[in-house]
């Protein structure tokens, strides 16, 4: 490898003078290698060299050039040369990475050079000083070892100085000059030994060695023979360099103007400073930091947070004002002081008075009542060792998980504050962004903690089950040390970047279902679920809250609108279908609407609101008591659901025709209810001689499965024995009480397993006008949430097997003529395949109906 040593270029380009000098006097000692300049010589047969290629160099004629020699053939072709006496050809390379280059890695042109000194560094590498004599096209090679020889032809440009290289010249010299001017690594005597330079030829080459130009464009000059022609191409780069040290010039004038600017008035403001101290005063800057050090004494931080503030407060003390540091250290200030370290509110821990505040806002909800004057007595009784509960209040929209939080905030004497959890899908959102980002803030926790202004409010994650997770991190993950008592008293924020005590606030989060919430989030929450309203708690909900809110809203008094309990009752039940009231007060607020709208026109208004007007307040019914006019049907069964609205009712249909063997399954049915669904075909199959089915030739015969609705995505298992009942009630021709609502998971054997959400499924079929319910047996236990006024007019019955239900709904049918069955061998077939199942295709979203 062979390249210009990096330690001679100062003694190369400290004085150009001196080097131009020094080739003039060595052309002049060798009189052999000034020969006429005529083009004719390329016809010559040619001289033969030692070749030296060049890694990521191009010398060129009458340059001083020192190399590094790290090959040993190019150690040996300098030595050759140097002994010869003769010549040494140096030529560049295509491709710098090639280790032992032969004629096709090199270029055609290249420069014989005379051997000057040759040095020997410590390290055992090389280094030459050369001089560039002429330009040489390679013609053949001679020989390849111990180094390179060729035979070339040497090369020669027209000495012609007319008035146009007269004038590529000036132009060259012209702009070689203002490069110079603008570019500190070139001296000023380059300039002086280009300008002393009388022939084009020798200008070209000077300023081609002197700028900083790449290995191509160098090779480029050295095979320009025309004159003029390299001159023009010089006056291009040499332009192109103009423009870029212009710009650069330009920007680094813009830029010192600017620190000068900033030295200026930092100065001035230092001499403001001592002008004002002189007088007594003190600047802006003084007064603001003094006021952070008041804030600091007085905010009660411990011990670590007290330091890290105080760090941060001499920064902003040493840093001038007009620093963009300065915005970000007091914004991060402002949080760290404005955050409550030591205030608190105290408790009120009178339970009688917690109980009238909370009966007074709240209708019903006795084990969430309960459990808030539960822990008011424990707290009264342990004062501060006990800490403060995490609760979780689970239940349907509008059944008031919401409005209880701010009557427990209002009985204990707290602030409120609430969060929304909806949506949010950033981690950050919980913990805050460093500081580090360009607009970083505290998470959501540290921004309330904030509003509050206190150190034990009562904190409300609103909607816990609606947090979502995507590529910036995991919320629910975030709310782990959040929402335990034995990490929450030295909470992390990213933006704090100290810890922060959350041990004192009462945190209560609501949720509407419990599945979407991870289990480890669940785990560190007290769960208390919310059922929703039966008839007669939503009749007192709106004697008591709903109207009279809704009268005040409209500015009427209680005189001028009152509303029969009978229309009330209708309003429930056809007008409104849900567990909470929210649809029942927007039905109330229209009707008041309309009877304000009539008294601000002077027109009479309805003072008595009945059921009859109810068509004309609201329009026709939105909800009918279906259940009640339909009769006994062949395939049809009443199942329970639990949904995110409360309980329901939902039918499931079967149907059978010739075919074979096939299910259909149809009602955007999850995958679990379609396992119900083929675990209760096999159970009729199975049991078809208990059933009175020996006659059924199952491959003989399709059967469609559907639950209406089909819009609505459902799952789950508890609608086992609602499909076996339709199925065997199909199958049997045997109609199934249509006042008979059932739910419970079917096994292959008949069992009847438990199932979830049983209040809610009982409080639905009491509210759809069934008679009677049939669940499992071991779902005993749960009847003790179930209000008793439903239990006194809702039959329960339990039941352990599937032949139970199916003796209490199947009504007695008219006998079906036998199917004719093949005779079949049997050796062939000792029993009937199961059947064929098709599903149809099933969404991917979150089920809205479970069983």
């Amino acid at each position: 490898m062979s390249h210009l040593k990096s330690e001679w270029a100062p003694m190369i380009n400290g004085n150009w003078a001196l080097l131009s000098l020094m080739a003039r006097k060595r052309d002049a000692r060798r009189p052999e290698a000034r020969r006429p300049r005529s083009h004719e010589i390329e016809g010559l047969e040619g001289n033969e060299y030692p070749l030296l290629p060049l890694t990521d160099a191009v010398v060129f004629p009458n340059m001083v050039t020192p190399l590094f020699l790290g090959r040993d053939r190019s150690v040996r072709a300098v030595e050759a040369a140097e002994s010869l006496h003769m010549p040494l050809l140096v030529v560049a390379q295509r491709n710098p990475d090639v280790q032992d280059p032969d004629l096709s890695d090199l270029y055609t042109i290249g420069t014989a050079v005379e051997v000057g000194r040759i040095l020997r560094m410590p390290d055992g590498s090389t280094t030459v000083l050369v001089q560039g004599i002429e330009r040489v096209r390679i013609v053949e090679l001679i020989d390849t070892d111990p180094y390179l020889r060729v035979r070339g032809i040497p090369l020669f440009e027209d000495e012609r100085h007319d008035m146009a290289s007269e004038a590529l010249m000036r132009a060259v010299l012209a702009l070689f000059e203002k490069v110079v001017s603008l570019n500190s690594n070139l001296p000023e005597d380059a300039y002086v030994a280009a300008m002393n330079e009388k022939e084009p030829g020798s200008l070209a080459d000077l300023l081609a060695h002197v700028l900083d130009l790449d290995l191509e464009q160098r090779q480029e000059l050295l095979e320009t023979l025309d004159v003029n022609v390299r001159l023009q191409r010089l006056s291009i780069m040499l332009g192109q360099e103009l423009d870029v040290l212009e710009l650069e010039d330009r920007i680094q004038t813009k830029v010192q103007q600017e620190l000068d600017k900033s030295q200026r008035e930092y100065y001035l403001r230092e001499q403001m400073r001592a002008i004002q101290n002189e007088l007594g005063e003190e600047d802006e800057t003084q007064r603001d930091v003094r006021q952070l050090r008041e804030k600091l004494a007085a905010s009660g931080m411990p011990e670590a947070v007290r330091a890290k503030a105080e760090e941060e407060i001499k920064k902003l003390a040493a840093m001038p004002p007009m620093s963009p540091e300065t915005t970000i250290i007091r914004n991060y200030l402002d949080v760290l002081l404005g955050l409550p370290w030591q205030t608190a509110t105290e408790d009120n821990l009178d339970i009688r008075r917690a109980k009238e505040i909370l009966d007074r806002n709240h209708f019903g909800l006795p084990k969430a009542k309960e459990r808030i004057l539960e822990h008011i007595a424990v707290r009264k009784l342990a004062r501060e060792k006990m800490k403060s509960p995490i609760l979780c209040f689970v239940g349907p929209p509008g059944t008031g998980k919401t409005s209880l939080g701010k009557s427990i905030a209002e009985a204990l004497g707290r602030k409120f504050v609430r969060v929304s959890l909806g949506g949010v899908r950033d981690e950050a959102e919980i913990r805050g962004h460093r500081r580090t980002y360009v607009g970083a803030l505290p998470g959501r926790i540290i921004q309330t903690m904030q509003n509050a202004g206190s150190i034990n409010p009562l904190f409300m994650l609103d909607e816990i089950d609606k947090l979502g997770m995507d590529f910036r991190g995991d919320p629910a993950a975030a709310l782990l040390e959040v929402l335990d008592p034995e990490q929450n008293h030295t909470f992390s924020d990213h933006y704090l970047e100290v810890p922060y005590d959350l041990s004192k606030v009462m945190f209560i989060t609501t949720a509407n279902i419990l599945d979407p919430i991870p289990p480890a989030l669940r785990d560190r929450m007290e769960v208390i679920e919310f059922p929703g309203y039966v008839d007669e708690e939503k009749l007192a909900i709106a004697h008591q809250f709903l109207i009279p809110r809704q009268l005040e809203a409209h500015g009427l008094q209680p005189d001028q609108v009152q509303f029969t309990t009978a229309a009330l009752r209708a309003i429930i039940r056809e007008y409104t279908y849900e567990a909470g009231v929210r649809n029942l007060e927007r039905a109330i607020a229209n009707i008041c609407r309309k009877v304000a709208r009539r008294l601000a026109e002077g027109k009479t208004a309805p003072r008595r609101i009945t059921p009859g007007m109810l068509v004309k307040l609201l329009g026709p019914p939105q909800y009918t008591e279906w259940l009640v006019n339909e009769t006994d049907e062949v395939g049809v069964a009443n199942g329970l659901a639990w949904t995110e609205a409360g309980g329901d009712v939902m039918q499931v249909e079967v149907s059978l025709m010739d075919g074979k063997g096939n299910l259909t399954l149809t009602g955007q049915m999850g995958e679990v209810m379609q396992e119900s669904a083929q675990a209760a075909l096999t159970y009729a199959r199975a049991h078809a001689k208990q059933l009175g089915l020996e006659n059924v030739d199952f491959d003989k015969i399709d059967l469609h499965v559907h639950v209406p609705e089909g819009a609505i995505p459902k799952d789950g298992p508890s609608a086992g024995v609602t499909i076996a009942s339709a199925l065997v009630s199909a199958l049997t021709d045997r109609p199934v009480r249509h006042e008979v609502a059932m739910t419970g998971e079917i096994t292959l054997r008949g069992r009847v397993l438990p199932i979830g959400g049983l209040k809610e499924k009982l409080m639905a079929a009491h509210r759809n006008r069934i008679k009677m319910a049939m669940i499992p047996r071991r779902n005993q236990k749960d009847l003790v949430d179930v209000p008793r006024d439903i239990q006194r007019e809702l039959k329960i019955v339990l039941v352990d097997r599937m032949d139970e239900i199916l003796s209490a709904v199947l009504l007695p049918g008219t006998p079906k003529p036998p199917r004719p069955k093949p005779t079949r061998s049997r050796r062939k077939r000792v029993s009937a395949p199961p059947a064929e199942v098709q599903p149809t295709a099933q969404p991917t979203a979150q089920p809205a109906m479970t069983g």
